[in-house]
């Protein structure tokens, strides 16, 4: 049962037999943050109050007296200046306790009443190139999110939007048909492939930057210093106010001007790169049209080349299977994995349906939606009759829409794609949609330990694989040290390479979801790998601790539950345990609020807390009594089964022994 929930509705009846907008002030219901004030407060009457122009005390007696929560909660007290302290009946938390006992299905989680269909919309690589450090927010994120709606009863529909249509094509194309390995590519094709694609890319970016890049930046610093030189005599005012505006926007036209010049060094050094290598600088002077090229290739793709379909149909299934390998191992698995080529045939309709309702019109060649509060338009072809990203994200909306008729689409996509989201769906509602949900749920970046966006040494993107391996590496290198330490190891040797693999796969994707998902964060083996702190490891550490008791005591779960003990709720300790444990529903469901997954990780951390107080203070197995020993079991038992499940939920595995 989702007790918050509960006491909301019920403030909410009380509010508003005060006032009949009042209502919203529920959502001021909150768990207590200090267990002496109750276990949820109320701070209601004091905006309440204000409203109505009378003492927020005043109001908060008259809430109490409208309240329905015998059955509930022991009797409201008042305290401070209107606060509303409850707390919940140690009755009521036992016959909680005991309906879950035996819920194996929900754990206590009550369905949601109005189910929903959502899209959501997740991971989505180029399959051009392997996996990076770069899709792993993505990919836990929305398979976590897709797990726990699904845990809420919602229809959920998960779809791996691949990205295999783009210029990567064009750039493999190009690349195999001048650079191609055959030899590398019957060995390793997705290692060749890759090579190609890198290859072309560099050669492509050569020529870009030294042909438009450098010399639009040489014109900007050229042009700045040329300001700098007005804006230095513009310090020489003779009135104060004025000299230190002056001198302040100098101060930042310098700031500029230095980015500006370490741009211009960071392209230069890009470009004698490829002019130092006496191979790379042969290749550049050999393919100096490459980036039309590229395109080139690309719109015959587009266009149904039948050389460039064979080559595509050829590449595609290894760079599928290399993919599939990464999400296997990660335990991620989608309903569908339609990519951007599935939309191909779409595309023209979309374009003419737009411009036939006079959503979209010709400028400078392009066809555009031009957006209010946006300068720039929304560019869904290309002069040149090509399609673009936003095309096939409209078709994409299309297809979802007419399949599937969902209320939400979820798009669980980096934050540097935000303007290409807000164009989009405005798109979507000016095209008549303006029933389905849309969210963009955004997200920061993994950063390494110099704060910069997380590389290899080389400056490349760290491949997903890679980065798991060396995690489990480091996994299986702890676990061994820990349980050769012991006097009697546990572990069989096979048994280490699995513990390791769940320790190492859980500590990344744990990681990656306890942060709020806005914010950047910094990847450190060291932090994540922890035993201690609210890391995977120790969640699965906790588990194991709690399933070590039925170990110990040779104790038949099935037999505990079915032996019909009533739960004792005494010690404070065992009290706390049991008000963390019927939170559980609490938290998933502020996750599917803000579609942010660390809401559950902290209420993991916040149960292995309260458990391991409870650990320290009421003995299990040396309990003063039978009934009071069973009683304490099934606390445990119901801890170990929530921890698992919430784990589960966020996609990661748990140990029997570690």
């Amino acid at each position: 049962m989702n007790v918050l929930a509960e006491l909301r509705s019920r403030f909410r009846t009380a509010l508003e037999s005060l006032d009949a907008t009042a209502g919203e002030y529920a959502d001021m219901v909150l768990p207590s943050q200090d267990a002496k004030f109750g276990d949820y407060q109320a701070n209601c009457a004091m905006p309440l109050g204000k409203r109505l122009g009378k003492p927020p005390r005043d109001i908060a007696g008259q809430l109490v007296e409208q309240l329905d929560l015998t059955d509930l909660c022991e009797t409201p007290e008042i305290a401070g200046p209107g606060f509303i302290n409850l707390k919940l009946k140690e009755d009521w938390l036992v016959s909680q306790l005991q309906q879950t006992i035996n819920d194996h299905q929900q754990l206590g989680i009550i369905p949601t009443a109005e189910p929903k269909t959502f899209v959501l919309d997740y991971s989505s690589p180029n399959v051009a190139k392997p996996m990076h450090v770069g899709h792993i927010r993505s990919t836990v994120i929305g398979d976590a999110l897709c797990r726990i709606l699904r845990q809420l009863g919602h229809r959920v529909i998960s779809d791996n939007h691949i990205g295999d249509w783009g210029t990567q094509f064009g750039m493999i194309i190009y690349g195999y048909k001048h650079f191609a390995d055959e030899a590398a590519l019957n060995e390793d094709a997705v290692a060749e492939l890759s090579r190609l694609y890198k290859l072309v890319n560099q050669l492509v970016e050569h020529h870009e930057t030294r042909e438009r890049k450098i010399p639009e930046i040489e014109q900007q610093v050229v042009e700045l210093v040329a300001r700098l030189e007005q804006m230095h005599d513009a310090t020489e005012l003779e009135v104060d106010k004025e000299r230190k505006k002056a001198a302040k926007q100098l101060k930042q036209a310098e700031g500029n001007l230095a980015g500006l010049r370490a741009t211009l060094d960071s392209l230069r050094n890009k470009v004698a790169a490829v002019d130092n290598d006496p191979k790379l600088s042969e290749l550049a002077a050999a393919h100096p049209e490459i980036g039309t090229a590229v395109l080139a290739e690309t719109a015959a793709l587009h266009a149904g080349d039948q050389t460039n379909q064979s080559l595509w149909d050829r590449f595609l299934p290894a760079c599928l299977q290399s993919i599939d390998e990464v999400y296997n191992r990660l335990g991620v698995t989608f309903d569908h994995s339609l990519g951007e080529s599935f939309y191909q045939s779409r595309l023209a309709g979309v374009v003419q349906d737009l411009t036939q309702r006079g959503l979209a019109r010709e400028s400078d060649g392009a066809i555009c939606v031009f957006l209010d509060g946006h300068k720039a338009p929304f560019i869904i072809q290309k002069k040149d009759g090509a399609f673009l990203y936003a095309t096939t994200d409209l078709a994409t909306v299309q297809y979802r829409l007419e399949q599937w008729q969902p209320d939400t689409i979820v798009y669980v996509v980096d934050h540097r794609q935000s303007l290409h989201f807000e164009q989009l769906f405005a798109t979507v509602r000016l095209w008549g949609h303006e029933d389905v949900k849309l969210e963009h749920v955004s997200f920061g970046t993994v950063l390494g330990e110099d704060g910069r966006p997380y590389k290899t040494r080389s400056g490349t993107a760290v491949g997903l694989s890679g980065l798991l391996d060396e995690a489990v590496q480091r996994a299986h290198k702890i676990v061994s040290e820990n349980d050769d330490a012991r006097e009697k190891p546990l572990l069989s040797a096979e048994e280490r390479l699995q513990v390791a693999e769940r320790i190492g796969l859980g500590a990344i994707k744990y990681a990656d979801l306890a942060h709020n998902r806005t914010s950047d964060y910094v990847f450190s083996y060291d932090k994540m790998l922890a035993m201690n702190g609210n890391t995977a490891a120790y969640m699965q550490y906790s588990y194991a601790r709690v399933r070590s008791i039925f170990d110990r005591g040779e104790i038949e779960v099935e037999a505990l539950r079915a032996g019909g003990t009533t739960i004792s709720l005494d010690e404070p300790a065992e009290r706390a345990l049991a008000v963390a444990l019927l939170r559980f529903s609490e938290a998933l469901e502020r996750v599917v609020a803000d579609y942010r997954p660390n809401h559950l990780t902290t209420y993991l951390f916040d149960l292995a807390s309260a458990y391991s107080s409870f650990f320290e203070n009421c003995p299990v197995l040396k309990a003063e009594s039978d009934q009071l020993r069973n009683s304490r079991l099934l606390l445990c038992d119901l801890t170990a089964r929530t921890i698992v499940r919430g784990l589960n939920l966020l996609g990661i595995q748990v140990v029997e022994r570690m």
